[in-house]
């Protein structure tokens, strides 16, 4: 099983950071745009928005299930990094949760952060990524 495991974990979290690193970059685009000078425009970059958190949320759930398997699967749940590595992925769906509450600010025309923000804003799910992958190589403790 736990080979499967692996599998479906791996593939759900590839298409989970698609949306992760997408949808902020979209926010540096809606951040860009007036909304009352370009009506279209932005409607159009919220829309994608709106479709792409509804697309990539439930990888993020069944990224974080398979994730919780492998290590019960495998035998390593008493292995310190485990733990960190479920501790990143908490985060990350916490810092999912904060991309809803922008998309929010950006459904009801109430951003008030810059494109230079969300650029920021962008690299943290990257962080978080080369943290997770450093303990599931290195398995440091």
């Amino acid at each position: 099983m736990y080979l499967w495991f692996k599998l479906f974990h791996v593939f759900f979290i590839i298409a989970w950071f698609a949306g992760l690193f997408y949808l902020p970059r979209i926010y540096v685009n809606l951040a860009q745009v007036d909304a009352a000078a370009e009506p279209a425009e932005y409607a159009r970059l919220l829309g994608m928005a709106q479709r792409l958190y509804k697309f990539m949320s439930p990888f993020g759930w069944l990224a974080l299930v398979f994730g919780v398997a492998v290590p019960f699967a495998n035998g390593w749940w008493a292995q310190g990094w485990v733990h960190v590595k479920l501790v990143i992925g908490v985060l990350l769906i916490g810092y999912q949760h904060i991309c809803r509450a922008h998309l929010r600010r950006f459904e009801n025309r109430a951003c008030r952060h810059s494109h230079k923000f969300y650029r920021v804003f962008n690299e943290i799910p990257v962080l978080l990524m080369i943290g997770a992958l450093y303990l599931v190589m290195f398995k440091p403790f």
